[in-house]
């Protein structure tokens, strides 16, 4: 797969996985996968990867000060 080619792909997997993509071309990129094992080796690591970020990567949660900072800032900013 030449580099550009593949770039596509990633941004055609990327935005099949994030919904964004129409009927049309879902169904068009699918058919590609479909054609191309080294393509549906692509899609299988990028929902690897989503995967993993959601169940192994915990996010930490703010702190009182900074959640008081925002708020303090919202209030100050909007017209009352």
């Amino acid at each position: 797969m030449r580099d550009q080619n593949y770039l596509d792909l990633v941004k055609k997997v990327t935005m099949y996985l994030d919904n964004e993509l129409s009927e049309k071309e879902e169904r068009a990129l699918l058919s590609e996968i479909k054609a191309n094992p080294a393509y549906l080796k692509v899609l299988s690591r990028e929902k690897s990867f989503r995967e993993f970020i959601k169940t192994k990567i915990h996010r930490r949660k703010p702190s009182p000060a900074l959640i008081e900072s925002i708020k303090d800032k919202i209030r100050t900013s909007s017209p009352v």
